[in-house]
């Protein structure tokens, strides 16, 4: 089933996320400079209420980030959107590694756009809840695991994308060495008494230096951590 399908099914008869809603929120992200067509048609086909609490849906389609818990919070559309575009407009992407699960909704807008989408989750409620919405979403390309992000997934590497949906200190090396060579990774990284966000692109083998680095703007996000919960 197509990603517009299912959300056609998951909406069916719920005005406060009628497919006119979705159009504003997708009219918003075109307003503030978003301009990757196929990003911006996911966001406006995918139901981001089925990925927050019930008490919390009125506020879906708002263009904010929302607590889901555990300390977390689903991104505001505008950053998953900004951090999709980045990873998938220097070139075609067929496998991601995402790090920080979380509610499931950034894994489920790369899954629209990837032939194959790998997530890793520290925390197990949170990944359980993920996995239920993903299969409910019909979305089979997705391999869910819960573990330490840190340490990547290697058995799956290299990967043409990485995205890390939380703050690291600098860039995780045990991640760059899981891209592919032309591959690229986004993430927030802590810079300047801030957080800023990242694209790293991996150079091909031989050529020096190993990987480029582009500020893209400045962002605030949870930070990364290392064990499981």
């Amino acid at each position: 089933m197509s990603v517009a399908r299912a959300c056609d099914r998951a909406v069916a008869g719920s005005g406060m996320t009628s497919s006119r809603t979705r159009e504003r929120l997708a009219q918003r992200l075109l307003a503030a400079g978003l301009q990757d067509d196929a990003v911006i048609e996911v966001l406006r086909q995918l139901p981001r209420h089925l990925f927050i609490e019930e008490a919390l849906a009125s506020r879906a389609y708002e263009d904010s980030s929302l607590p889901i818990g555990w300390g977390q919070t689903i991104s505001q559309p505008y950053m998953v959107a900004r951090m999709t575009q980045a990873l998938f407009e220097a070139g075609p992407v067929q496998t991601v590694l995402e790090i920080g699960t979380g509610s499931g909704y950034q894994t489920a807008v790369l899954a629209a756009l990837a032939r194959r989408v790998y997530s890793v989750e520290r925390i197990s409620a949170l990944q359980a809840r993920a996995e239920q919405r993903l299969r409910a979403l019909k979305q089979r390309n997705v391999r869910l695991r819960h573990d330490d992000g840190s340490a990547g997934w290697a058995e799956y590497a290299p990967f043409d994308g990485i995205l890390v949906t939380a703050a690291a200190s600098g860039i995780p090396r045990q991640l760059a060495e899981q891209l592919a060579p032309g591959g690229r990774m986004v993430l927030p990284i802590n810079h300047g008494g801030g957080q800023v966000l990242v694209r790293l692109i991996k150079n091909p083998a031989g050529r020096r230096p190993n990987y480029q680095h582009e500020l893209l703007e400045p962002v605030t996000f949870v930070p990364l951590l290392g064990g499981i919960a």
